[in-house]
């Protein structure tokens, strides 16, 4: 069968952004990782810390794949990351410095802040988050991969849980691709994404004592 492959960061600098790969029938994720790591074997040392998506999910190395899949190696989440869930004020900066490919010639980067008035116009005083972490970092992670999959895009995305003060980042998405049609519809493409699926709801908590709480971001 034959597959297509694509790498991201340094696992794309020490071998191809994308190839495609001859397996024999019932050949898992991870022998499309042996093929890839047999002609470019500065991959090796990798293994341990690299996640593998299968037609842009994350899959176990031991899936098995079929004829066209789509197969992904990306780098690990922290450290190079690509999403994270916090509890201290985010650095937006960092997170556009952990995408710093020069082939990209578009940022987009978007800061979703806690905000001085609710859409009826009453004063908020703080925002609170509480999430489901188990299931959400890997709803997060899903989120990017699609985005970069789809828009052939880098995504890098940080969301606050806990208390947040007014004038405060909950959330901060940075995409870069190629070109800004590409970046720009991957970082809305995220945001409303979270929006949609990511398992955490938002406390508004307003100066008349009341509070309301609802999904998203």
């Amino acid at each position: 069968m034959r597959i297509s492959v694509r790498t991201f960061a340094q696992l794309r600098e020490l071998s191809v952004d994308r190839c495609e790969l001859t397996l024999a029938d019932g050949a898992t994720v991870a022998d499309a990782w042996d093929a890839l790591a047999a002609t470019h074997p500065g991959l090796v040392p990798h293994r341990p810390y690299v996640r593998a998506a299968r037609n842009g999910a994350y899959a176990p190395w031991d899936e098995a794949l079929a004829d066209d899949d789509a197969v992904a190696f990306l780098p690990p989440v922290s450290g190079g990351a690509t999403t994270a869930l916090v509890t201290d004020p985010i650095d937006v900066g960092a997170v556009e410095r952990a995408l710093d490919d020069l082939a990209h010639g578009a940022r987009v980067t978007f800061v979703g802040r806690a905000r001085e008035r609710s859409d009826d116009g009453r004063a908020v005083v703080e925002l609170e988050y509480e999430v489901y972490p188990e299931m959400a970092a890997t709803v997060l992670a899903s989120i990017a991969l699609e985005a970069e999959t789809r828009w052939e895009a880098a995504v890098s995305v940080v969301h606050r849980h806990g208390r947040v003060a007014i004038g405060e980042a909950a959330v901060a998405i940075v995409t870069t691709a190629a070109h800004r049609d590409e970046a720009y519809a991957a970082n809305r493409f995220v945001i409303e994404a979270i929006k949609d699926r990511l398992p955490i709801w938002k406390r508004e908590r307003f100066a008349d004592g009341t509070e309301w709480t609802r999904p998203g971001a």
